[in-house]
């Protein structure tokens, strides 16, 4: 089965006709239908095809997504929650029509308890929008996945980045949640205690469902005080595995790495050319420190001190905090160097993640793959948690091309299973990755079905995402 292989859904044509008519009578200009806004809201992002909603509404608060997905309910028809729509795996598609909930304008930040280390806000506030709000109060949001998405989506997808080696991913700094079910009902998920034993753990079964099971419409989030000292650089090294190993001896050694970013010698390349950068032409890690200056001083040392047993270079530091921002806006841009480095292709994201101690062999065992198969695939990745992207980039014309692009990535997702790994360790399974899911999770996909199908007996939350419900 080809990876562009779509789930076919029937429409529930009548039903659609009469919640568009419904809710542009109760929202107004709050709902639109014309085509171009559609096509705004679904997937864009890579080579899955687009699959338009019928209508895109905006609603506001709580009360209004309650009362959209009432209507849609009882009509049978699906409802696609939609944030900035940087998703990579066909996550925002509407396979079967029905209505979008576009929450951008849920963009409220509700309160900052700086002392508990907490904020709560609603699902629109995007990532850089929370920290420009923070900064004046010491405290930030590390979670940085480099688009700048909204955290309601970031919470969907379970998302990470560069900053999950040493803050975690949207898992560990998700407290609560405001969840509306399929029903229109609204759940809570938790309160904001730092711990609970107290029944199941509602919150972690709604962060990385991808809209499947409700809507996020209010989260509080873990905060952090800004470091006292921060200090970034590149380190240069002869070759991938010696790169990895630097980075697996670093985590073994419990170096409190902030952010560790590989890039080959392809990838250095194209951001050189696409951001004015001026890096040496060799597999690169992009490296940051957090603490004091006293301890940023000794992870520095120790952090050359392991890189000088695998060839790698003394750490050339950047000097501003103007270089530092610049230096990081080239790595969340590598996905669009990518494209600009070869035009009119398209790029397919990877997503693999291994146990750390698996990174060296999993990563050089693929660029085989990617040589073997004649493959222009640049390769980025946070390797300090053992997760890595490879992007074969394809001229989608080219028959033969996109076949060797889709075995690549079959041998890559079989290879990171096999090593007790996982197809994703940041991007969710969408559309694009059911297929490796159950590979992946054995029997345990059944009691995914069945969480789906109590939670929504219908199928109307986002449907043809994550599992197959047939």
């Amino acid at each position: 089965m080809a990876l562009t292989d779509l789930q076919s859904i029937d429409r529930n044509e009548d039903g659609i006709s009469t919640v568009v008519g419904i809710l542009k009578q109760r929202f107004g200009e709050q709902l639109q239908t014309n085509q171009s806004l559609r096509e705004q809201h679904c997937h864009t992002m890579t080579y899955i095809p687009s699959q338009l909603p019928d209508a895109v509404v905006f609603p506001q608060a709580t009360e209004e997504v309650q009362e959209i997905v009432r209507i849609c309910a009882e009509h049978k028809v699906p409802v696609i929650p939609f944030g900035t729509g940087t998703s990579l795996e066909g996550g925002v598609n509407a396979p079967s029509g029905g209505i979008c909930i576009d929450l951008m304008r849920m963009n409220a930040i509700i309160s900052v308890n700086a002392e508990d280390l907490d904020v709560t806000l609603q699902p629109g506030v995007t990532r850089e929008d929370l920290n420009m709000h923070l900064r004046d109060q010491g405290l930030f949001f590390p979670i940085d996945p480099g688009a700048n998405a909204s955290l309601g989506g970031m919470a969907s997808t379970r998302a990470s980045g560069t900053n999950a080696v040493r803050y975690g991913t949207m898992r560990d700094n998700v407290v609560n949640l405001t969840v509306v079910m399929p029903d229109g009902n609204v759940v809570k998920t938790a309160g904001r205690a730092r711990k609970s034993s107290a029944g199941y753990d509602l919150t972690r079964l709604f962060v990385g469902s991808e809209g499947t099971l409700g809507i996020i419409t209010e989260l509080t989030l873990r905060l952090y005080g800004i470091p006292d000292k921060i200090s970034a650089g590149v380190c240069q090294f002869p070759s991938v595995e010696d790169a990895c190993n630097t980075t697996i001896l670093a985590m073994q050694s419990g170096l409190p790495l902030a952010r560790v970013e590989l890039m080959d010698t392809l990838m250095t390349k194209i951001m050189n050319e696409y951001s004015g950068l001026s890096n040496i032409e060799s597999t690169t890690l992009m490296l940051e420190f957090h603490g004091t200056d006293k301890g940023v001083e000794e992870q520095t040392e120790m952090f050359n001190d392991i890189a000088g047993e695998f060839g790698g270079s003394e750490i050339q530091w950047v000097s501003t905090v103007e270089d530092r921002n610049k230096m990081w806006k080239a790595r969340h841009n590598a996905y669009h160097s990518m494209l600009a480095y070869r035009p009119g292709s398209q790029g397919i994201a990877t997503d693999a993640c291994v146990p750390i101690s698996k990174l060296a062999e999993c990563l050089s065992q693929t660029l085989k793959d990617v040589e073997e198969l004649d493959l222009i695939a640049p390769v980025v990745g946070h390797v300090g948690d053992g997760n890595f992207h490879v992007s074969p980039l394809v001229m989608m014309d080219d028959a033969d091309e996109v076949a060797r692009a889709e075995d690549m990535i079959e041998r890559l997702n079989m290879r990171t299973i096999a090593m007790g790994g996982t197809c994703t360790g940041e991007h969710g399974i969408g559309q694009g990755k059911r297929r490796f899911l159950k590979l992946e999770h054995g029997t345990g996909v059944d009691v995914m079905v069945a969480l789906k199908r109590s939670i929504d007996p219908d199928n109307i939350m986002n449907p043809g995402k994550v599992v197959q419900i047939d």
